[in-house]
C-alpha cells in the first residue's frame, strides 16, 4: 500500500496534448496571417521603397540607390531625430512623476471607486485624439485659462508663451498619452502585497523612503511597462508639434508627413521611417531584455 502511494505522488505530470497544442497552432494562424500580410508586407516595402528614387513629376520608383539613407546623416536631420528623441524621454519621466501618485492613490486608497476613478481616467482617452490636441492647444493658447491664470497671480506676464515652444510639444505629449503610464502602474499597485509597505515603514521609518526602497523596485515592471507605451508612440508624434510647436519644434514624424504628402518625396520619407523604427525597436529590445532579467530573478 505504500509503495502505491508513493507511485502516485511520485508521478510526473502530464505535459498539455497534442490535440490541445494543435489547437493553439490554429488559433494564431489568423492573428499569423494578418501581421504577415498588412505589417511584415508594410515595413518590407517602405524598407525596399527607401532605396528607391523619384521620377521628374515626383513619382516614386523602386531601386537601388542609397543617397536616402546617407542623407540621414546630415546635420538637419541629425538634429530632428535628437529633439524627437529628447522630447519623447522627456514626456517619460513627467508621465513617470505625474502617473505614480495617481496610480498609488486609486490602487491603495481608492476603495470601492477604483474602477469608477480609474474609468473616469480612460473614457476621454477614447475621444479622438486630434479633438483632443485641439482643446489642450486652446487651454494653452495666450488668452487660455491657464496662461490668464498665472498672470493674475503674476507667475507669467504678457510675453509669456506656452504654445510654438518646446513646452507646448511636451505637455501636449504628456497630456496625450499619459494615461498609458497611468495603467501598468495601478496594474502594479494592486498586484503588489500592502504588508510590503507597512514593514518597509517598520525599517526605514518615513513614506519616501518605503516608497523608494520598497513601492519602486516591487512596481518597476510596471513603470517600465509605461515608459515603453509612451516611448514608442510619443516618438512617432507629429501631432502636438504641429499644433503647439512652431518651426524649431518639429519632430521626426512632422519630418516623415512632409516628406509623404507635400515635399512628394516618398523614397526620403522611407528612409526617415526606417530610421524611426530603429530607434524604437531598440528600446523595445532593451526594455525586453530588463523585463527578462527582471523575471528571471523573480523566479531564483
Amino acid at each position: 500500500m505504500k509503495r502505491r502511494t508513493d507511485h502516485v505522488l511520485t508521478r510526473p505530470r502530464r505535459g498539455p496534448s497534442a490535440g490541445g497544442n494543435r489547437l493553439w497552432v490554429w488559433l494564431m494562424v489568423p492573428g499569423t496571417l494578418w501581421m504577415s500580410a498588412f505589417l511584415v508586407a508594410s515595413l518590407v516595402l517602405v524598407a525596399a521603397l527607401a532605396l528607391g528614387t523619384t521620377d521628374p513629376l515626383g513619382n516614386p520608383q523602386f531601386g537601388l540607390n542609397f543617397e536616402n539613407i546617407t542623407a540621414l546623416a546630415e546635420p538637419a536631420y541629425r538634429a530632428v531625430l535628437l529633439r524627437s528623441l529628447g522630447y519623447a524621454l522627456l514626456t517619460c519621466v513627467i508621465c513617470l512623476a505625474v502617473a505614480y501618485p495617481v496610480a498609488y492613490a486609486i490602487a491603495l486608497h481608492g476603495g470601492r471607486f477604483k474602477n469608477l476613478l480609474i474609468a473616469a481616467i480612460v473614457v476621454p482617452f477614447f475621444a479622438n485624439y486630434l479633438v483632443r490636441m485641439y482643446g489642450w492647444s486652446v487651454v494653452l493658447s495666450d488668452d487660455g485659462p491657464l496662461l490668464k491664470a498665472l498672470r493674475a497671480v503674476g507667475i507669467a506676464d504678457s510675453d509669456t508663451k506656452i504654445l510654438q515652444s518646446g513646452v507646448g510639444v511636451i505637455a501636449g505629449l504628456v497630456y496625450g498619452f499619459i494615461v498609458f503610464m497611468i495603467i501598468p502602474l495601478y496594474a502594479a499597485l494592486e498586484r503588489m502585497d500592502v504588508s510590503l509597505i507597512e514593514a518597509g515603514r517598520d525599517l526605514y521609518g518615513g513614506p519616501l523612503r518605503t516608497f523608494f526602497f520598497v513601492t519602486l523596485p516591487a512596481t518597476r515592471q510596471g513603470a517600465a511597462a509605461g515608459c515603453v507605451l509612451v516611448f514608442l508612440p510619443a516618438m512617432g508624434d507629429f501631432v502636438s508639434a504641429q499644433l503647439m510647436g512652431g518651426p524649431d519644434q518639429i519632430m521626426i514624424g512632422n519630418l516623415i508627413q512632409d516628406k509623404f504628402f507635400q515635399g512628394q518625396n516618398w523614397p526620403l520619407g522611407s528612409a526617415l521611417t526606417m530610421l524611426m523604427m530603429a530607434v524604437l525597436f531598440l528600446g523595445m529590445v532593451g526594455y525586453l531584455r530588463r523585463a527578462r532579467k527582471d523575471e528571471a530573478e523573480a523566479t531564483r
